[in-house]
């Protein structure tokens, strides 16, 4: 088979199974990845903030409340891939064309990628901070401080979305 034909043939699939319409098809993609990512990243997150403060309050259960916050942390950048899906769901028409087609595929993509290893490296953070609370130190300001850093950087992948959204009707 000639690569000719095999694009063909790809492009012939991938046109039935988005019942004619890749755009579309691709536009849905962008929407799923922006909420499945970010929300991954979101619970990987939380389950390690939760099982180091776990471990944390073997040697200090007073510590509870600052773990609880410390480890809620991760849980936003899956409401930013959440409130992402808010913001670009309007464009999303069956009349939607290739190139704002793509422009929500990427959307998804940076709102996805971003909330994932955001929620991932924040963790980390956090983590370390509930088991240094664990063992006596009083480290919750500066470990809630460290920890806002990679959410910034959710906070822009969320604001990148809304302006996508703003620029996909120009992009008819």
């Amino acid at each position: 088979m000639s690569p000719d034909s095999l694009n063909t043939v790809v492009q012939t699939t991938a046109a039935a199974m988005a019942g004619g319409n890749l755009a579309y098809f691709l536009a849905w993609i962008g929407i799923f990845l922006m909420v499945a990512l970010a929300g991954v990243g979101s619970a990987w997150g939380t389950v390690i903030g939760g099982s180091a403060s776990v471990g944390a309050m073997k040697k200090r259960d007073d510590i509870f409340p600052n773990c609880l916050i410390l480890s809620a942390l991760p849980s936003t950048q899956g409401l930013y891939g959440f409130g992402a899906f808010f913001v670009l769901k309007s464009s999303v028409t069956p009349s939607i064309n290739m190139i704002q087609a793509c422009a929500v595929l990427g959307a998804g993509l940076i709102m996805g990628l971003v909330g994932l290893i955001s929620a991932y490296q924040q963790a980390r953070i956090v983590a370390n901070g509930i088991e240094s609370l664990g063992a006596g130190n009083n480290v919750f300001s500066q470990t809630l401080i460290l920890g806002v850093f990679p959410e910034l950087y959710a906070i822009i992948a969320f604001a990148t979305c809304f302006l996508i959204s703003g620029a996909i009707p120009g992009l008819a």
